[in-house]
Order: C-alpha cells, then structure tokens, then sequence
C-alpha cells in the first residue's frame, strides 16, 4: 500500500495536528467544525498531504494553527497555550486523523466529508484506547459509504476516458473493467499483469488502483 509520505515523519505529524486541534479549540475558543473548515481551507492541509518535511516535523501545532488563523482569516493568534495533562478529545481528533491521512493517502477534504468533528468526538470514547487500526476500519467504512465508486472508476473518470476507451488501450476486456467498476469483481485479486496494464494507461500506480 502507497502511503501520503515516510513513516519517519507520521509520529511528529500526528503529534502536531493534534496539538493543533485541540489549542486551536480548548485555548483560542474555535469551534472544531470551523477549525476544520479553515485547516482544508489553508494551505497547511494541503503541505501536510503532501508531505511537506518543514510542515510535518519542522512546525509546532502552535504555529499551524497561527499561519491556518492568518492565512484564511488575516487575523493573528497571540493566545498562550495551556498546561495540559494528558490527550485531551480534541487532541485524538486531529492524531488519529493525521494517521488516516498517511495510511490511506487521501485527502483531508474527502476524509473530512467522510468523517465530521462532531463524528471523531463521538468515536473519542470508545476508541481513543483501542488499536489504531480500529478506527481505521471504521474511516475505511464511511469513506466507502461515502464515495462509493471504486477508485478505477475514479481515476478513469479523472483521465477522461470512457470504459470501451480503457479497454481499447489498455488491452483488458471491457467486461472486466466493467465488473471492476460495479464491484462485481475484486481488483484486488484481479492479476498483477491487468492491474499494471490499467495503471500505466490512465498514469497512476498499481497501489492507486487496490480498494482499501
């Protein structure tokens, strides 16, 4: 599996979204919801994504959230942040969803679409003790639910190319791009020759291909 960026820089990345969240809302009084509409707005989400070294490990949570505050609302943050005893909800928000990002590569803005504030403060209760990969089958869920086209689908659709199109160049029948599409065969166990040959026609890499 093709994650967002090296492993090297998850743990700092996580540490500093979650600091980000939770002095944005617990110490500057943003609401969780507004902090996540102005993080997707600003171009840390994207630099994070990315993964930009100077973003994801050169950069406090203090400081992400004064150049988001500042990008998108021309306003400066000055607030002292407090002591804090422990993750707080707010804080396993923004860590488990910087885990996410790094272990599916996809966007915060579809993660976010899948997965609201108010959602991630809820799982807070039962999962913030619980194995990662919890929450992870439960994001991989709602993600599915929520973008419901399989990601050749999407990728197809993305290069501007109809099915008979892909079939055409790529060499793989359309019945079976079709029944890839509809979920009425797994690409995932499809093999490593028709994989290759549909990534390298629409331009993306095998990985981009799997359903997570």
């Amino acid at each position: 599996m093709t994650h967002a960026y090296q492993e090297i820089y998850l743990n700092k990345a996580q540490s500093v979204l979650g600091d980000a969240f939770d002095y944005s809302i617990n110490t500057c009084g943003i609401a969780g919801s507004d902090f996540v509409k102005l993080f997707l707005a600003s171009t840390i989400s994207k630099r994070m994504e990315n993964g930009e070294p100077a973003c994801l490990a050169g950069k406090s949570g203090i400081e992400i959230v004064g150049e988001i505050v500042f990008e998108t609302m021309g306003k400066e943050i000055t607030n002292e942040p407090g002591e804090h005893f422990g993750r707080s909800k707010e804080y396993w928000a923004g860590w488990v969803v910087a885990y996410y990002q790094w272990f599916s590569a996809r966007k915060y803005s579809e993660i976010f679409k899948a997965l609201s504030f108010q959602d991630l403060q809820q799982m807070y209760y039962t999962l913030h003790e619980a194995d990662i990969s919890k929450f992870v089958d439960i994001a991989n869920n709602r993600i599915r639910d929520c973008f419901p086209d399989t990601n050749l689908k999407r990728l197809r659709a993305a290069y501007g190319c109809t099915q008979a199109e892909l079939a055409q160049k790529s060499g793989v029948s359309l019945r079976s791009i079709q029944m890839y599409e509809q979920r009425n065969k797994d690409i995932n166990r499809a093999s490593a020759d028709t994989v290759y040959r549909l990534s390298k026609t629409l331009g993306c890499t095998m990985e981009d291909l799997i359903e997570k």
